[in-house]
């Protein structure tokens, strides 16, 4: 029984690691299955159009890819930046690219979003 607790403790800690930028905790992000996700383990995702400094999914593209929005207080760390959007509202980023969720991920740890049209990809660390 002992054996089993501790495989499945180890196989949690290494399947499922917090994401860290110069000691601190971003977002509440971890990775789930070799992906950058939410605290909720839902996968996150990046745009090939956009840049470094701005999002190019906005309007009906922001309802299918809503944005991993930034709270007013929050602050770039290291390779987590801020992006500011077209309507004002702040998004994190990862080494340049704004982070997305894709409205057809319904569990923790779905990737359906991988691909999508040849310009949607999942964020890795």
């Amino acid at each position: 029984m002992y054996k089993s607790l501790t495989t499945a403790l180890l196989f949690a800690v290494t399947s499922t690691t917090a994401v860290f930028a110069e000691g601190h905790m971003v977002a509440g992000l971890q990775v789930v299955n070799g992906a950058l996700a939410n605290a909720d383990g839902m996968s996150l995702y990046t745009f090939d159009p956009d840049t470094a400094d701005s999002s190019a999914c906005n309007g009906p593209c922001a309802v299918a890819w809503p944005p991993l929005f930034a709270g007013a207080d929050d602050e770039d760390h290291g390779e987590f930046t801020i992006v500011t959007r077209a309507d004002g509202s702040r998004q994190w980023a990862h080494d340049g690219a704004p982070l997305y969720f894709w409205k057809n991920d319904v569990e923790a740890g779905d990737q359906t979003g991988d691909g999508v049209k040849g310009v949607w990809h999942l964020a890795r660390p």
